[in-house]
């Protein structure tokens, strides 16, 4: 038998006992959650309506938070007056970085539909009111706590975490991202590359009045733009045209609105479908889920007809066209010579643009109308809904409510997950605040707010799901 010097056991202790992951201490989120809204309402009151954005003033508000907890950052201008900020805990290396992101520039505002002022961050009700409350600075504000939390109730508690948390803020996600994270993955990709990334996309709904599911965003539609362009013949609009182009157009519009794309189920679909119509209360759509989620074509089309009532539902089963801009003539007294709509038209993964322009086509049969793609989107794969990343998650979200159902989701939204699919790591989508729909239907709209009870749910969530899957 072979005898073990005591100094060479105390040394092996020692690195088994360095090498084991302390044990995080219980926030108190009473206090983090009075942190979390400081934060959100401080964004908030900074403008960063893209266009301009003027997203620094937010990348600079962020990057003082991290500094004073002891947390390493890079901020960038990556051009006047955009930001990009780059925060990092550092990990032992035993696994790959998971990544947090969240973008800081919102859409505009009709100030006068508002009830309060949206920069204000005012509080009434039980909600937070500001634009940017859900979409995106809601995110960013949970995603900064959780890094806060994570260094001070593990970092410097002693403990280790087998993964880096990287921390984005990004600009420009409202508009083309070339200054956002298409820019930080050109200029900086060894900043930001990690296995999981965990970003905006996805929601955590409130039915019935209790929270009822999380659809946690793996994969999401491709959006394009299709111009449709009708001609006829211009003169004097005091004598009528046959063929006015305006009048064309019109009709090809109405025939567009007529048509309905195939039905399509992909893995996703199916088993977002079959989870949530395990829990779902209303009895024939939750038939209608189960008949979706099989595999007989005639009870997927019975199912999606009942389904069809239900825009959102409606939307993830099909290519999804929408008309947006119609622009035609130049005086109140001449008839055009052609007049043009522009079509928002959001694709399945795999689905073929090209394909539904044909269908269109076919279904306007006017050789005096064109229709064609002027803007192309590019297709990304779906993330695994059985990673690591996936089951911290739910882990999370049942560890705060037993009860729901935490199921993957394509997004009709497009998010800057697509990047980072397309570069070839596994991002997922939240909307970590419980809402309800009338909530959720205010992102980009008026009156957008977050209830203050979701937020400190959401913020418990993105923390709980990062230290499962950094430990």
């Amino acid at each position: 038998m072979r005898t073990v010097r005591p100094a060479l056991l105390a040394t092996a202790l020692l690195m088994i006992v360095a090498a084991t992951p302390v044990p995080a201490q219980e926030p108190d989120w009473t206090a983090a959650s009075r942190e979390t809204l400081a934060h959100l309402q401080a964004m908030i009151r900074l403008n960063t309506v893209n266009p301009p954005g003027n997203e620094l003033t937010v990348a600079r508000h962020l990057e003082a938070a991290l500094k004073q907890a002891g947390i390493e950052t890079h901020l960038f201008e990556p051009t006047p007056g955009r930001g990009a900020l780059v925060a990092r805990l550092k990990g032992n290396g035993s696994k790959q970085p998971v990544l947090l992101m969240g973008h800081m520039d919102v859409v505009g505002v009709e100030r006068d539909k508002w009830s309060v002022d949206p920069f204000a961050a005012e509080i009434k009700d039980g909600y937070l009111y500001g634009r940017g409350a859900i979409d995106d600075k809601g995110m960013l504000a949970a995603n900064l706590e959780t890094m806060l939390l994570l260094k001070r109730h593990v970092i410097d508690n002693g403990g280790t975490l087998s993964r880096d948390v990287i921390f984005v803020a990004n600009s420009d996600e409202e508009q083309s991202g070339e200054w956002g994270m298409g820019w930080l993955i050109k200029n900086h990709p060894d900043l930001i590359r990690a296995e999981f990334a965990l970003n905006e996309g996805g929601r955590t709904r409130i039915v019935g009045g209790r929270r009822l599911y999380v659809a946690v965003q793996n994969t999401e539609k491709v959006p394009h733009t299709v111009t449709v362009t009708a001609r006829g013949p211009g003169g004097h609009a005091s004598i009528p045209l046959e063929g006015n182009a305006i009048l064309r157009l019109g009709r090809a519009l109405a025939r567009i609105g007529e048509h309905r794309e195939p039905v399509q189920v992909n893995p996703t679909t199916r088993v977002f479908f079959t989870e949530l119509g395990r829990v779902w209360p209303v009895a024939p759509e939750r038939t209608a889920m189960a008949d979706v989620a099989s595999l007989d074509t005639r009870r997927i089309q019975r199912g999606a007809r009942v389904l069809a009532r239900t825009p959102v539902f409606d939307a993830v089963l099909r290519n999804g066209i929408s008309a947006t801009i119609v622009q035609g003539g130049i005086r109140g007294n001449v008839i055009p010579s052609d007049a043009t709509a522009r079509l928002n038209v959001r694709t399945l993964p795999g689905q073929s643009i090209d394909s539904v322009v044909r269908r269109l086509t076919r279904a306007v049969n006017d050789s005096l109308v064109q229709i064609a793609v002027t803007d192309r989107g590019a297709d990304a794969p779906a993330s695994d809904f059985r990673s690591p990343m996936f089951t911290a998650i739910r882990e999370s979200a049942q560890a705060l409510d037993a009860t729901l159902a935490v199921v993957p989701y394509l997004s009709t939204g497009a998010t800057d997950s697509a990047r980072l699919r397309t570069w070839g790591m596994q991002a997922f989508g939240l909307l970590p605040f419980p809402m309800n729909q009338d909530d959720e239907d205010r992102m980009h709209g008026n009156d957008e707010r977050v209830p203050l009870s979701s937020l400190e749910f959401g913020t418990r969530m993105i923390y709980g799901a990062v230290l499962r899957v950094a430990r």
